[in-house]
């Protein structure tokens, strides 16, 4: 006649692990327990090796007991177990390859700075909470007026993803972003065109054309100058103000734009400092600002003038 129930000892001796090891597989609910003898002692089915083969598998994983038990009762499938310890560890891989890259940065620098790295470095070490601390500045300093499509954009451009393999200089630069979000009066260049909002939808969606034709331009090295990106950008605070693009109100838009605090250099390290994190993916909204400003100059003074960002006149 076939066996069809084993004792905890029979199991151990065909497996090779401990009865103490199975006993506790047992207690657990892993392996559940066919029927008694008449000892009272636990016999177990054939699926009992079939537990104890998976169980081993995952243990050599690391895998802890109770999330076991969850996938052979059915409460959590393989593919959930794998997803979800897959997540873990490449979760943990970051943080070690962040520990890595802030020790790097720490390594080869004087005693001063060596200092102060550590003081810039210690506020992004839990990086979930830091990339939230980024992420809700931003969102509460930019004008609730602004489309939320275009708010959204905005806000993945100033606050980017830590990068998950980092070195120790984009470790650093991401660093410095939440040192220069502390800065005071850092984001007052966020209110640059509160007039322009009045008008908000239609105003940032020639906003968004102009930024993309001068992407473009910079993209191709195209020095500044007279065309259709500078025409985008002085149809978009034309209309905005209720004005016509003449050459009176080119002068007076210079004005404003060549004072802006886009140039405030604190921001221009912020956009430098992007570059470093993204790795030049994300624009540079200085250097595209500065661009457009001297293309602004020129379709004022003509070709051959050099840019300004000094007010012409005011009309």
């Amino acid at each position: 006649m076939t066996q069809d129930t084993w004792s905890i000892g029979e199991l151990a001796a065909g497996t090779g692990l401990p009865v103490k090891t199975i006993r506790y597989y047992s207690d657990s609910g892993l392996l559940p327990v066919a029927s008694r003898s008449s000892g009272g002692h636990r016999r177990y089915g054939p699926e009992a090796w079939e537990r104890i083969r998976l169980i081993r598998r995952l243990r050599a994983l690391d895998t802890p007991i109770a999330t076991i038990t969850q996938v052979v009762t059915g409460e959590r499938t393989l593919d959930d177990l794998v997803s979800s310890e897959l997540g873990a560890v490449q979760e943990r891989l970051t943080e070690l390859r962040w520990r890595e890259a802030t020790l790097k940065a720490l390594d080869h620098c004087a005693g001063e700075e060596r200092l102060r790295r550590l003081e810039v470095l210690s506020r992004v070490q839990r990086l979930p909470e830091a990339q939230h601390t980024l992420t809700k500045h931003w969102y509460r300093e930019l004008s609730a007026a602004m489309p939320r499509r275009r708010l959204d954009i905005m806000i993945a451009m100033l606050a980017p993803e830590p990068p998950q393999d980092p070195t120790p200089v984009t470790a650093l630069a991401y660093a410095e972003l939440h040192l220069l979000i502390a800065t005071p009066s850092f984001t007052r260049w966020t209110q640059d065109h509160d007039e322009e909002m009045r008008d908000g939808p239609a105003f940032y969606a020639e906003i968004d054309e102009a930024a993309a034709l001068t992407a473009a331009a910079l993209a191709r090295g195209l020095p500044p100058g007279v065309g259709p990106v500078v025409d985008a950008f002085v149809s978009a605070h034309a209309r905005a103000r209720r004005e016509s693009d003449t050459p009176a109100f080119r002068a007076y838009l210079h004005g404003l734009v060549s004072r802006s605090s886009a140039f405030d250099p604190r921001l221009e390290r912020y956009w430098s400092l992007v570059g470093s994190v993204t790795g030049g993916r994300v624009l540079n909204m200085t250097v595209a600002h500065r661009w457009l400003t001297d293309g602004l100059y020129l379709s004022i003074t003509g070709p051959g003038t050099s840019p300004s960002r000094t007010p012409l006149h005011t009309p």
